[in-house]
């Protein structure tokens, strides 16, 4: 009888090994998947940790919190996000706002050929950066918008990031269409008007919003304290 009873745990354990084997090897197949945060590639995923081929940012598991560049579910209303205009990058990449989805962003619309406030605005956002933990910018986007999209092409964009030393991946510029500009500045409660084929008069505001998309800072004026813009950027990393 001791024999028998022997017997049946052994075989209870061998069962129980082969089923923890099972799920060990059921994960080990099933590997995580990365892609790049701007899908510069289109769909294209990676089966191991690294850096996108094109613009060399970190990519990211898409089944982490970033989750997957197409799933649209868990974007609110307030989410700029939602706007569904196309953009070209200083690389000339088409993206789409959501392809910014998983990064705090730190945002202003400027253009390349302005003399006045615009470079006030670019130091703003360099000053911003210095002052954030270094650690914690690999989650954080700095994103330049044109309002003068006709001039600021692709190209030019990548000339006046490299001359302001902002071409490092925390660094985005985008050039839009006309609407879409104008789109987004309405967004960001950014008044523009051109003056002149080479000039506009402008608002000087630098917006923060939050992985998701949403607004949760604004600092209005040139050279402010930017104390609170700080302190609303490092609540949204970890």
């Amino acid at each position: 009888m001791k024999a028998l009873k022997f017997i049946l745990i052994l075989f209870t354990i061998n069962l129980s090994l082969q089923s923890c084997n099972s799920d060990k090897n059921k994960n080990a197949q099933t590997p995580q998947v990365f892609q790049c945060p701007m899908a510069c590639e289109g769909d294209k995923t990676y089966s191991t940790l690294g850096n996108c081929a094109v613009c060399k940012m970190d990519l990211v598991g898409i089944n982490e919190t970033s989750k997957s560049l197409k799933d649209d579910d868990n974007i609110s209303e307030e989410s700029i996000f939602n706007l569904t205009s196309k953009w070209q990058t200083e690389e000339n990449k088409t993206v789409e706002l959501k392809q910014l989805n998983g990064k705090t962003l730190v945002m202003v619309m400027i253009y390349t050929s302005c003399k006045a406030a615009c470079p006030r605005l670019v130091a703003d956002m360099r000053n911003i950066e210095a002052q954030l933990p270094p650690k914690k910018i690999k989650d954080i986007q700095f994103v330049l918008i044109s309002i003068d999209p006709l001039t600021d092409t692709p190209e030019r964009l990548k000339q006046f990031a490299i001359e302001n030393i902002m071409d490092g991946d925390q660094w985005t510029f985008l050039q839009g269409t006309e609407s879409g500009v104008r789109e987004l500045a309405n967004v960001l409660s950014m008044k523009y008007k051109e003056i002149s084929p080479i000039d506009f008069s402008h608002s000087n505001i630098i917006s923060v919003f939050n992985p998701a998309g949403e607004l949760i800072h604004q600092q209005e004026g040139l050279g402010v304290d930017n104390k609170e813009t700080i302190e609303s950027i490092l609540k949204t990393v970890h």
